[in-house]
């Protein structure tokens, strides 16, 4: 295969980073990849893998593995603040597998990190540096020269064929290697727990999600049965606040009220940022996912953009003849679709966070669309194919 036994260096082993990785060694390539953390390290929050994420992991032989490590939710429950009914339940599970061919689910996103970590070190053409301190990029007239420094050990030095940033919205890459910017704060906090499933019993419905809406905030929840567990995640206005609280009054709320005693102190808040990258590549240098593009979570589709990144990257890195003509057309294909999922993503956090007057309209045009109206609105995100062929091939290691 022309290109294959390239050398591709990657910065960050998350979700984007490792995605990459196997898609490349599929192809043959040698790939290196560049972590800070002494292990894999993806902190504790739920992931919403929709279907056009999920086709490519699928692609990549992980179906099983996450079928294993995952749940599927029957539909989202929308409660507008105050009901104790939902205003509609939004059709996931079989409906979603028939429609789209393949799964939507729910699954921590550690657990994600784990499988294709699992996944990358069957593969002896993928090396995982872990104890990264510092990495320095030298151009070169065919690719790049690439030092590693890590707390453990000498200095590493390799040459390749291309280096790729995948290393999330705070990227060393966007902004010391390409001069991009810095990540932006959105005004908007994640507040996040994980709860007994006992405690929400006979207020939200154990086998689907839920999506509580208040004038200034609104909540996530959905079970992650593997995890004996239930993921909360509380959006609410707070950047700039030093010590952050939750918004007054949501305990109004039958469902609010039940999930804030079921948490207790038990929160952890982070801030949303958000990313544009006006240049997504240099040369041999490129960007995927967060690190060119993070947007605000309320489509759930941050990590599935970064997914669907790698894959189309992977196969250009191989076939074309320079990673700089790589990265243009690996640019060329995902801005505009990334941009629109972006721009519908911050459609939905104003939606989400309406205060009456307004949330009447709201509730109103979510109930007549009824329990299937969202698939016409989404067909174009969830039907995505990046590769119909992707499929796992290649050197592998036992142990």
């Amino acid at each position: 295969m022309p290109g294959s036994g390239r050398n591709i260096h990657i910065a960050g082993a998350g979700i984007a980073g490792l995605t990459l990785a196997l898609a490349l060694a599929k192809f043959g390539a040698s790939v290196t990849v560049i972590e800070r953390n002494s292990q894999i390290q993806e902190f504790g929050a739920g992931l919403q893998l929709s279907p056009n994420a999920r086709r490519v992991l699928n692609q990549l032989g992980l179906d099983r593995a996450i079928a294993g490590a995952s749940f599927e939710p029957e539909g989202i429950d929308v409660y507008p603040f105050g009901r104790r009914t939902p205003l509609v339940t939004l059709a996931l599970g079989a409906a979603a597998r028939q429609r789209y061919g393949t799964p939507y689910a729910v699954m921590q996103r550690a657990d994600l990190a784990q499988l294709l970590y699992k996944a990358c070190r069957r593969f002896a053409n993928i090396d995982i540096v872990f104890n990264a301190t510092r990495f320095e990029i030298e151009p070169q007239p065919q690719g790049v020269a690439v030092t590693v420094a890590t707390q453990d050990g000498p200095l590493r030095r390799g040459r390749g064929f291309a280096f790729v940033g995948a290393d999330g919205v705070n990227s060393v890459t966007r902004r010391e290697v390409l001069g991009g910017p810095a990540a932006r704060q959105s005004g908007r906090i994640a507040w996040r727990t994980m709860v007994e499933p006992e405690a929400l019993e006979g207020v939200l419905a154990a086998d689907r999600t839920s999506l509580l809406l208040a004038g200034n905030a609104h909540g996530v929840v959905y079970p992650l049965p593997h995890r004996h567990g239930v993921n909360v995640v509380i959006f609410a206005r707070g950047a700039g606040k030093a010590s952050p609280r939750l918004p007054k009054g949501l305990g109004r709320s039958r469902q609010f009220a039940r999930l804030l005693e079921a948490a207790g102190d038990s929160w952890t808040h982070w801030p949303v940022a958000t990313v544009n990258a006006p240049v997504w590549h240099k040369g041999s240098v490129g960007l995927i996912g967060d690190a060119a593009h993070a947007m605000m979570p309320f489509q759930a589709q941050g990590a599935a953009m970064a997914i669907e990144d790698a894959a189309i990257l992977a196969p250009l890195l191989i076939t074309e003849p320079t990673a700089q003509s790589a990265f243009a057309r690996y640019e060329a294909m995902r801005r505009s679709r990334v941009q629109r999922v972006a721009r519908l993503s911050a459609s939905n956090g104003q939606a989400f966070h309406m205060g009456f007057p307004l949330s009447i309209g709201r509730n109103m045009v979510i109930g007549l669309q009824g329990p299937k109206g969202h698939f016409q609105r989404l067909d174009w995100l969830y039907s995505y194919d990046t590769s119909p062929e992707l499929v796992i091939e290649g050197p592998t290691r036992q142990f």
